[in-house]
């Protein structure tokens, strides 16, 4: 049975509706606020999208997907699932486009794998499901930590990215000199620095109904913030058995091999440019990635590369500033198409 058939307790969603499929109207969640409450909570919320799961790279992977057209993959962040690009998902294929938001290994719909974190192993998770979906090639769209893997991505298979858009993440090579010698984005880090205990960040991100992911959204936006309705969303997922492990597992490898030989090796690799055109967009407001950790990509893009800062905005732009955001990157990917 896929996991995100057994959730824990289910809270009613404000954005559940009924069946979905590619003919379904997107909810609107005032409207379906009523309804809403008869139905337990579920990781496939109900719109315009299909959902489906596929295997790529030795697991099951979840996916959401709308439209026709050319490829644009889109990755999460923490502690997102695919919904995170529900305003993108159907402006991307209004504008005649195959838009997939993926959950990532560990997370939404996705398989629980025991091992497999690593940024290369993820990275190769996208661009398996990318072949899976039956495409040589793909604009792949990736937030936070889905944008440290779009960077890797981008370096390991170079011949299936088209092009490549990078939401709140530096490069990997800046992101670790920034963590060894900037104290202000390693104090930013501060939540990354408490995941390195064994059980207790599980333990203390699933308690009191994952009380501590809302306060991490809440903090993490600009002026406009996340609705409700998203920060109940990210809350339930994380409470999905073993989700609170998974989804952290990248960023205890991420500071546990700043001085390992393997960390060392994947720091070297990814000195080698990127071919993909680059669009590189952060919030000015963003207290996790600090800007100037983030300035400074373009250094390893060998491709045309765009850094768009947007003020009053922060960790979140594709949710705080959706139609901004998302005018930027069909702009980007409509100059990309082949």
């Amino acid at each position: 049975m896929p996991l995100d058939q057994k959730p824990v307790p289910a809270q009613p969603s404000a954005v559940s509706g009924p069946a979905s499929g590619p003919d379904a109207e997107a909810p609107d969640a005032a409207a379906t606020g009523a309804a809403a409450a008869a139905e337990p909570w579920s990781i496939r919320q109900a719109g315009p999208w299909t959902h489906r799961d596929l295997a790529a790279n030795g697991a099951r992977f979840h996916i959401a997907e709308l439209g026709s057209g050319p490829l644009v993959l889109l990755v999460h962040g923490w502690p997102e699932y695919w919904w995170a690009w529900r305003h993108q998902l159907t402006a991307l294929a209004e504008a005649g486009y195959r838009a997939v938001a993926l959950d990532l290994r560990g997370i939404g719909g996705s398989d629980r794998t025991p091992r497999g974190y690593d940024p290369g192993n993820l990275a190769l998770d996208i661009t398996g499901v990318i072949r899976s979906l039956g495409e040589r090639r793909a604009h792949l769209v990736g937030h936070a930590s889905g944008g440290t893997l779009a960077w890797v991505a981008a370096v390991m298979r170079p011949s299936v990215i088209q092009s490549l858009t990078v939401v709140s993440a530096a490069h990997p090579r800046d992101l670790r000199r920034a963590l060894l010698t900037d104290r202000h984005q390693f104090a930013a880090f501060e939540h990354v620095l408490g995941f390195q205990r064994p059980w207790i960040p599980e333990r203390r991100l699933v308690a009191d109904d994952a009380e501590l992911v809302g306060r991490y959204l809440t903090s993490w936006t600009g002026p406009n913030g996340l609705d409700e309705a998203a920060v109940h969303a990210y809350r339930q997922a994380i409470q999905i058995p073993s989700t609170a492990h998974c989804s952290i597992e990248p960023y205890r490898w991420l500071l546990r091999s700043l001085a390992r030989p393997d960390g060392i090796q994947f720091a070297r690799r990814m000195k080698k440019p990127i071919t993909a055109p680059t669009l590189h967009v952060q919030g000015a407001a963003d207290p996790v990635l600090l800007s100037r950790t983030a300035l400074g990509g373009g250094e390893y893009v060998a491709a045309p590369y765009r850094w768009r800062l947007m003020p009053e905005v922060g960790h979140f732009p594709h949710e705080e500033a959706p139609e901004e955001f998302t005018a930027e990157l069909l702009d980007w990917v409509g100059l990309h198409k082949e």
